[in-house]
C-alpha cells in the first residue's frame, strides 16, 4: 500500500484531500465506528452488504491479508477466487490511494540485516539498553534533526517529552548537537541522567581502545529538566536557552520522538507562537488521548468540513499497526483469535449481566491453547462475574466457528485506520500553513519496526529543493 505523498501537494490539492477523506470516512462509518468484542452482540457481520459477505466469507488470514489488506508475499501473485463486487474493490482501492504513504525510501533496514537485535548504524555504547525498535527511530530522527539543524541555522534543539533521553543523548553525543531534554517524569528524567553518565564513560573507553570508532568533534550532554509540556499554555522553560559563549539568542528547533497525544499539539503551538522556535521535527502517537476539542480539528478548513469529527473509537482505531498484522494474517497466528473470543465472552456478559457493557479484560495468557469455555470462564472471573455459570457449549462452539468472519471484519476496519490518521496529520499540516508557515510529512521509519513512522516537518521559511536532503534514503 503505497498511498499518496503529501510532499510537492499544493494548499488547493491538500485541501481536496481533506474533503475527500471526509467523506470516505462519513460513507464507511459504520465499519470504523464498530467495536470488534460486539461482533455477535451487535451482529456485525450482518451490517456488510449481501455481496461483501461472499466476497469475504471463507477467507483465510492469508489471503485477506494479499486480497483485501493489498498486502502480498515478495513474488505472490494476488488470485481472487471470485469475483468481488465493485463497492469493496473501491473501498480498497480509495482506502490506498487516500492515505499518506507509510513506505520510506528503503524496505528492510540494512542496519539489521548483519544482526536483528542491533543497528549496524550505531556504535555499542549507543545500542546498550536500547531495544532495536527504538535504535532504528533515534538514529533515523536524530539524523533528520541534524539536517534540519543545518538547513534552518538552529543553535539548540528541545526534546520534549524525552522519556529516558535515548533520542537526546544520540543527539548531543552522537552528533554534536546542544540539547535540552524536556520530561514530566522525575524517575525518568534522573534514570536519563544515569544513562547519560554511563555513556560517557563507554565513549571515553572506547575512544582510548579505537580512536577511529568514535566521532570527532564537540560532546555534549544533554540538559535535562523536569517539566510537563501543557498543549494550551506556554512554557517558559521550553524557550530559555542553555548558556553558551559568545551566543545572545538562542534559534531553536522542537522535535519529539512518538509525543503522546496533546503532547504533539503542544509542539505544534509553540512553534507557532514563539519567535524564537525556527524549526519542528515531530512524530506523533496516541491519537485516541487528544483532547476532544481542542487538539483535533486545529484547521480553520477542515473544523468547517462536515463529517470532520472523528470521536475516540475512530482515533483508537488509527493507532494500530497495519503491517504487523498482515504479517501476523501471512503466519495464520493462532493470537489471532483472541478477538473472537473476546466477542464470545461479550455475548455470555450480556446474557447475565445486561447492564455490563464492553468492561475491560484483563490479559488471558495462552488464549491459543485454551478452549472456548475455558476462556469465557476466565474472563467471567476477571470481570467479577461467576465463572462457575452454566455454559451453552453448542452456542458457543457456533460463535467460535465464526473466527474467520471476526478476522474479516477486524481487518476491514484495518484497512480503512490509515485514513483517519491522514486526516489528524492533515488537519495539522493545514493549521502551519494556515499560520503563514511551510509544513511537510515524510516517512521516517520502517513500518514494520515502528507503525507510527509519519514525521511532521515544519519551518518558518521555505527549505525549496534543500528539502529533499531531508529524504536522502537509508544506505
Amino acid at each position: 500500500m503505497r498511498g499518496v505523498s503529501a510532499h510537492g501537494l499544493s494548499l488547493e490539492e491538500r485541501r481536496q484531500l481533506a474533503v475527500d477523506l471526509t467523506r470516505v470516512l462519513a460513507l464507511y462509518r459504520s465499519i470504523l465506528d464498530a467495536y470488534i468484542i460486539e461482533f455477535f452482540t451487535d451482529s456485525l457481520w450482518g451490517t456488510l452488504p449481501h455481496s461483501w459477505q461472499e466476497a469475504l466469507d471463507g477467507l483465510n488470514p492469508p489471503q485477506l491479508a494479499t486480497l483485501l489488506l493489498g498486502m502480498p508475499r515478495d513474488g505472490e501473485e494476488m488470485r481472487y477466487r471470485s469475483v468481488w463486487p465493485l463497492t469493496l474493490l473501491a473501498l480498497k482501492s480509495t482506502a490506498c490511494a487516500l492515505a499518506f504513504t507509510r513506505t520510506p525510501g528503503f524496505h528492510t533496514p540494512s542496519e539489521f540485516l548483519e544482526n536483528p537485535s542491533q543497528s549496524s548504524r550505531l556504535t555499542a555504547p549507543f545500542r546498550k539498553h536500547v531495544k532495536p525498535k527504538k535504535q532504528h527511530e533515534i538514529r533515523r530522527l536524530g539524523e533528520l534533526v541534524k539536517k534540519l539543524t543545518d538547513l534552518t541555522g538552529c543553535t539548540q534543539v528541545v526534546d520534549v517529552g524525552s522519556g529516558q533521553g535515548h533520542l537526546s543523548r544520540f543527539m548531543s553525543m552522537g552528533l554534536g548537537l546542544m540539547v535540552k531534554s524536556l520530561e514530566g517524569n522525575q524517575r525518568l528524567v534522573k534514570r536519563a541522567q544515569h544513562l547519560d553518565q554511563e555513556l560517557l564513560k563507554a565513549l571515553d573507553k572506547m575512544e582510548k581502545r579505537h580512536p577511529k570508532m568514535v566521532q570527532r568533534g564537540p560532546r555534549h550532554r544533554p540538559h535535562h529538566v523536569v517539566q510537563w509540556v501543557s498543549p494550551t499554555t506556554l512554557c517558559e522553560e521550553l524557550l530559555l536557552p542553555l548558556e553558551r559563549p559568545g551566543q545572545s539568542s538562542a534559534r531553536l528547533l522542537l522535535t519529539g520522538l512518538h509525543a503522546c497525544g496533546d503532547l504533539s499539539v503542544a509542539l505544534l503551538r509553540h512553534f507557532c507562537c514563539c519567535s524564537e522556535v525556527v524549526a519542528l521535527a515531530s512524530v506523533g502517537c496516541c491519537y485516541m488521548k487528544l483532547s476532544d476539542p481542542g487538539s483535533y480539528p486545529l484547521s480553520q478548513w477542515i473544523a468547517g468540513l462536515p463529517g470532520h469529527e472523528l470521536p475516540y473509537r475512530l482515533r483508537e482505531g488509527a493507532c494500530h499497526a497495519l503491517e504487523d498484522y498482515a504479517e501476523r494474517l501471512h503466519k495464520a497466528e493462532p493470537g489471532l483469535q483472541t478477538h473472537c473470543f473476546r466477542a464470545v465472552l461479550e455475548t455470555v456478559i450480556r446474557q447475565v449481566c445486561p447492564e455490563l457493557r464492553r468492561p475491560g479484560v484483563q490479559g488471558i495468557p495462552r488464549v491459543h491453547e485454551l478452549k472456548i469455555e475455558e476462556y469465557v470462564k476466565q474472563g467471567l472471573k476477571r470481570v467479577g462475574l461467576d465463572p462457575q455459570l452454566p455454559l451453552d457449549l453448542a452456542a458457543l462452539q457456533v460463535y467460535q466457528a465464526q473466527e474467520n468472519r471476526v478476522v474479516a471484519f477486524f481487518s476491514l476496519a484495518l484497512l480503512l485506520a490509515p485514513l483517519v490518521e491522514t486526516l489528524i496529520l492533515l488537519d495539522r499540516m493545514l493549521y502551519l500553513q494556515e499560520q503563514g508557515f511551510y509544513a511537510e510529512l515524510l516517512p521516517i521509519f520502517s513500518p514494520e519496526l515502528s507503525p507510527r513512522n509519519l514525521v511532521l516537518v515544519a519551518t518558518k521559511t521555505p527549505l525549496g529543493q534543500a528539502f529533499s536532503t531531508l529524504e536522502s534514503e537509508d544506505n
